[in-house]
């Protein structure tokens, strides 16, 4: 789950780290009335879930509240990457003397939490982990032991020779260390952390994702979810138990199992073709699942072709072909499926299918190469 800057930076200030003051509007005359409160110049900023909101017009620089007014009013509404600026950020802004990048992620292949730090700070940590690497430090924490001092003091060391500013961003770590860990977040970051000419550190900027496998246990970060700056496909699917990831490819896939989804993208990518989603009808035998997925998936422009690709165990083959008859009834598809099931009740699910005009196979690689043909218009459906 994302957090809009303006929660990540509520939660960075409760653990200490120095934020310059902000508050949230929605109209141009609240960004007005903030900025005046503030009596100074102000940063305009829009509050979406989406990267590069200053290359889209949706971050501003403004000197006085009549220009506050303005640049909400122009922000406010406008779409970034598809998504409507509902909300902006009037934050007081910094004099900055310097930039840097610290940030968190946990790393799969260490299996911890591991820290980024960089004084390329301001632009994507992507793109200096692609053209100048040497500038980027990584250090896993132990888990056990947490953020050591002196682990903190090594990563401020490789931000700035001076001791004073290098222990202060030492405790800033520290602090951002404490807030991923209570906080349940998959990703971390401030950037850019600053230097003010008068020597001040303050994060202008943060982020933070919060791992939803964390949200049940953690109802008030749960509370902070804005489903209006989410994609609606992916908030119907978590309505209906469903885990659904969009993409950008044109196939649509529903599989059973986070494991077989990930190889049936993969396949799919293997023999040419690119998935539309990423799509976990879980372990249950709920034919309502399949009617519910495929609507979300067929919302989707994109997708050219559906691919079902079930492995039953747990899940029973027959109610995944039910489901598939009572959705293609209700609201016929207008693009091809093709159907690989095997596993349990497989015999009986060949049977209903075949009794509604539905052809399937049990082998997963025929399958995968049929759709990518489809979608390539190699092969008729």
């Amino acid at each position: 789950m994302n957090l809009h800057e303006y929660q990540a930076k509520e939660i960075l200030r409760r653990f200490g780290v120095a934020i310059p003051p902000g508050e949230v509007a929605t109209t141009p005359a609240q960004a007005e009335a903030i900025a005046t409160k503030f009596g100074t110049a102000v940063m305009v900023k829009a509050q979406v879930h989406a990267g590069g909101r200053g290359k889209a017009g949706g971050v501003k620089f403004c000197k006085t509240p009549a220009d506050a007014k303005e640049k909400a009013t122009a922000i406010l509404g406008m779409k970034i990457k598809g998504l409507t600026v509902e909300k902006v950020l009037v934050t007081v802004a910094a004099d900055i003397g310097s930039e840097a990048y610290v940030g968190i992620i946990v790393d799969r292949a260490s299996k911890k939490p591991v820290f980024m730090v960089s004084a390329a700070g301001g632009i994507d940590i992507e793109e200096v982990a692609a053209k100048t690497p040497e500038k980027i430090k990584y250090h896993p924490v132990d888990v056990r032991y947490g953020l050591q001092t002196y682990e903190a003091m090594q990563l401020g060391f490789f931000l700035y020779s001076d001791v004073k500013l290098a222990r202060a961003a030492a405790k800033v770590m520290q602090q951002l260390y404490a807030a991923f860990i209570a906080t349940g977040c998959s990703l971390a970051e401030i950037n850019p952390l600053v230097v003010t000419p008068q020597g001040e550190i303050l994060a202008v900027d943060g982020k933070m994702v919060v791992d939803d496998n964390e949200l049940d246990r953690r109802p008030d970060i749960e509370a902070l979810r804005d489903e209006s700056s989410e994609e609606q496909s992916e908030v119907d699917a978590r309505k209906h138990s469903l885990t659904f990831i969009k993409l950008e490819g044109n196939v649509g896939c529903v599989v059973n199992g986070a494991g077989l989804a990930m190889a049936t993208m993969d396949l799919v990518k293997y023999y040419g073709g690119e998935p539309a989603n990423f799509l976990d009808i879980g372990g249950s035998s709920n034919p309502e699942k399949v009617v519910n997925a495929l609507r979300i998936i067929t919302e989707d422009p994109n997708v050219k072709a559906i691919l079902f690709n079930i492995f039953g165990g747990i899940t029973r083959t027959d109610d995944v072909a039910n489901g598939i008859v009572t959705a293609t009834k209700a609201n016929p598809l207008k693009v091809p499926l093709v159907i690989r099931l095997t596993g349990t009740n497989e015999e009986l699910a060949m049977k209903i299918l075949t009794e509604n005009g539905f052809s399937a196979s049990s082998d997963m690689d025929e399958a995968v190469r049929h759709v990518v043909a489809i979608v390539k218009g190699e092969k008729a459906a």
